[in-house]
């Protein structure tokens, strides 16, 4: 049974859904370096801000999902619970 419910467990967590963080945009400490690469850096912070609000997006999803899943097994227990207090 253990086998099982390990098996069970690593099937779930491959159905996760993977969020991963955008990179922080570089931001160079020469001034006459940012200024020369000024366009491509405010390029870096637009795409940056774009990248952390589909991150958000997925924290979100995959908090439902979580929370879905928790009130499955929570229901999935007490059945079990049930089966063997008979």
């Amino acid at each position: 049974m253990q086998v099982t419910a390990l098996l069970l467990l690593l099937a779930g967590a491959a159905n996760a859904e993977s969020c991963q963080a955008p990179a922080r945009p570089f931001v160079p400490s020469d001034p006459r370096v940012a200024r020369d690469y000024g366009d491509i850096i405010r390029s870096d912070f637009e795409i940056y801000f774009q990248d952390i609000q589909g991150y958000f997006r997925c924290l979100d999803d995959e908090r439902a999902r979580a929370f879905e899943e928790a009130r499955e097994v929570s229901e999935e227990y007490g059945r079990f619970l049930e089966q063997v207090e008979q």
